[in-house]
């Protein structure tokens, strides 16, 4: 059954310091009820379906596969499996390499189980003892109950039935709430009354508990994570917008509405409502996941309140629904019309996720709407006029093209847009949009961002986009002083110059620093223009910083490192004139990710008091390089180190530093080397046999492996 414990299980297992060393290549996938064979593939092979030809079918895919895996010892986890028939079109492109490789499956389906005739593992629900630990872990952490709470508190846990999710749940509850008997009896008085059903519905309604006592407003919240397809990651930055625009979060005045929405997201999480399922390079949750039981009761209580309508068939009504979802699965060949002319008649929706380019040009209190297809410009130019109270708009399938489109200066008529979202390279924009005052995100890869008008009589607050906090692949952009006096509250922006840009003394790079004073994340890019970075200046507020592609020489890190606030640095395929490093003192003093890759570094002369709070070191293509300074092991925060296509010398010295941190009792280094070819690592794993008769290196904290072929 669902919830009781087989992928968290799997997980343990698949993340086990020994399991990570043990597989050349490890791989998870998850495959819902309603699966696509070709999506599966593409998981399996670690791929984006934006990097796979969308001609190329399952055949190929599963051939590529085959290839990938043949002669490799490697570990495949498929949680969550629901019919034979996934497991079939799958595990014949799984070769028998005869030398240790595993594949672990799950599911709750106990006589599916016995289908592949090997070893099962049957989770039994946990007794009395193991229950009562789970839930004073999720209540207490690593405090102890209180003896005033214990009893009630195992008549709590009784009522959960050994089932780990409900414990979980409702352990996240009673976390947030109030440490008193009284309210604890409540709670007590609320499971005592739930009718004893099947298995997966004495769930729902344990869970169905946590949600009658959130808050309020986190209950919509809540809900709308039903909006997404079954085991779908979901981009936490995508669901606050969303949030935003939904008009979830209530605002106050020392938080911006995003904030305040990320706090909502951790308070679910703390609820154990979502699953974090990714970090970011700043240690933020990224991706984030939730159970397919929660997602049901979300979908249970959508239907009964009417909160959404996730189109499965034309039901009758539908097209009165606030929040209509029409996922890709239902739009076939033979529906689409239909759900055109249904959709038609949606003169109340709200809120719109489809594939397909709909025209609601009847529906003037549309607020979202989400096409998971290609950007369409016909729609913008002929219908934007309509839809005066649109928030947020996306088209998130990307596409490349040669030739430019320009968006509509009607688009300035949507003058309560927050975020619009546009996957598509090469759109102009009309001058208007420098007067569209909600706007807080503007995603759109290739944006061509016009002058903004000169502000003549007017106040300098009417036409500051005081809200707008992302600004993403604006492409030659001057940044004169007029317009970054319009987005002095940006957070996070995104620079692009190619071969078409003038010359970087064109470019007003300066004022960036000058103006831009709650700038946080900044990366640019630059495909031929020269001397940007002398050009460029950063704000002291800058957390994150991202450059690729300049010509840059190593001593301008020096100004980089001594930003007080910067976080995460990425230096990607630098053109730099010396190769040689040495970083000074009192630099990145707050420094916790350093990703460097395709630079022609050959020595890096540092110690760890130069990163003296680094947490992540990731080198890729660095051919040059000769070696990893010893002293990097020392940094106490340091928990990995990964080199990947990098100079044996780099590699055998990252080896080094595992051997130096493990003799030294530092168990929370781990060191990972990925070689380009079988042969490299070959030749590498015969030095370190050679090192063997000098050392008592047990290498639990190292691996080295190859790239997937």
């Amino acid at each position: 059954m669902g919830g009781i414990g087989k992928t968290t299980l799997a997980k343990n297992a698949y993340g086990h310091s020994l399991i990570v060393h043990h597989f050349d290549i490890r791989t998870w996938v998850t495959i819902s009820q309603k699966y696509n064979v070709k999506q599966l593939l593409l998981q399996l092979l670690s791929e984006k379906h934006s990097q796979i030809d969308n001609g190329i079918d399952e055949q190929l895919l599963g051939e590529k596969l085959y290839k990938r895996l043949w002669g490799r010892r490697y570990l495949i986890v498929i949680d969550d499996i629901w019919s034979i028939e996934a497991w079939d079109k799958v595990s014949r492109f799984f070769p028998d390499n005869d030398n240790g490789c595993r594949i672990v499956v799950t599911t709750r389906i106990s006589n599916m189980a016995t289908h592949f005739g090997s070893l099962l593992f049957e989770l039994s629900f946990l007794d009395e003892n193991q229950s009562w630990k789970l839930f004073c872990k999720k209540v207490f952490r690593h405090a102890l109950c209180p003896s005033k709470l214990e009893d009630i508190g195992k008549e709590i846990v009784k009522k959960c039935k050994g089932l780990p999710l409900s414990i979980s749940v409702i352990g996240g509850l009673l976390r947030r709430s109030h440490m008193t008997q009284e309210y604890w009896k409540y709670i007590a008085k609320d499971l005592i009354s739930i009718l004893n059903f099947g298995n997966d519905e004495n769930c729902l309604s344990i869970l169905s508990l946590s949600y009658n006592y959130l808050p309020a407003h986190l209950k919509p919240c809540f809900l709308y994570m039903g909006n997404f397809p079954e085991d779908h990651e979901i981009r936490v930055s995508q669901l606050i917008k969303l949030w935003v625009a939904e008009g979830f979060i209530k605002s106050n005045d020392s938080q911006s509405l995003e904030e305040i929405a990320r706090v909502y997201l951790y308070d679910l999480i703390d609820r154990n409502l979502i699953l974090k399922h990714n970090l970011g390079s700043d240690g933020r949750i990224k991706i984030c996941k939730i159970h397919d039981l929660l997602r049901e009761l979300c979908l249970k209580v959508a239907q009964k309140d009417e909160f959404f309508c996730v189109m499965e068939d034309i039901q009758r009504g539908i097209e009165r629904g606030r929040r209509i979802v029409c996922n890709e699965e239902f739009l076939q060949a033979e529906n689409e019309s239909r759900v055109i002319d249904t959709l038609q008649l949606a003169s109340v929706t709200r809120s719109l996720v489809t594939s397909i380019d709909s025209r609601l040009s009847n529906n003037r209190l549309l607020r979202i709407m989400t096409i998971n297809n290609e950007f369409e410009d016909n729609y913008l130019h002929g219908h934007l006029v309509d839809q005066v109270n649109m928030r947020y708009i996306a088209y998130n399938k990307f596409i490349t093209s040669s030739d430019t489109i320009n968006l509509p200066s009607s688009i300035s008529f949507l003058w309560n847009l927050q975020t619009i979202i546009i996957r598509k390279n090469k759109i102009k924009a009309p001058s208007e949009i420098w007067e569209m005052r909600q706007l807080r995100h503007v995603d759109i890869w290739g944006l061509h961002l016009p002058e903004p008008p000169q502000s003549g009589d007017q106040k300098e607050d009417e036409i500051v986009l005081q809200n707008l906090q992302t600004l993403k692949r604006v492409e030659n952009f001057v940044w004169s002083e007029e317009a970054c006096k319009r987005v002095v509250n940006v957070r996070k922006l995104q620079i692009v110059y190619d071969r078409h840009s003038k010359r970087s003394n064109d470019y007003s790079l300066y004022n960036i620093g000058k103006y831009l004073h709650k700038l946080e994340s900044l990366t640019c890019f630059s495909y031929g223009l020269d001397n940007v970075l002398q050009k460029l200046t950063f704000p002291s507020s800058l957390k994150k910083l991202h450059l690729q592609g300049y010509k840059a020489d190593w001593k301008d890190l020096r100004v980089i490192g001594l930003l007080p606030n910067l976080e995460v640095l990425k230096l990607k395929y630098l053109s730099a004139g010396e190769r040689v490093w040495s970083p000074v003192e009192g630099g990145f003093i707050r420094l916790k990710f350093l990703f460097i890759r395709s630079i022609d570094l050959v020595n890096w002369n540092a110690d760890s008091s130069h990163f003296p709070v680094l947490e992540k070191l990731f080198l890729i293509g660095m051919f040059e390089l000769e070696e990893i300074p010893l002293d990097i092991g020392e940094i106490p925060t340091l928990g990995l180190i990964q080199l990947v296509w990098c100079s044996e010398s780099a590699a055998i010295s990252a080896m080094e530093i595992a051997e130096e941190q493990e003799n030294a009792g530092n168990d929370g280094l781990q060191v990972r080397v990925v070689f380009r070819v079988k042969r490299d690592l070959d030749n590498f794993q015969e030095k370190m046999k050679q090192s063997e008769d000098i050392t008592n290196f047990t290498r639990n904290n190292f691996q080295a492996v190859t790239f997937k072929a």
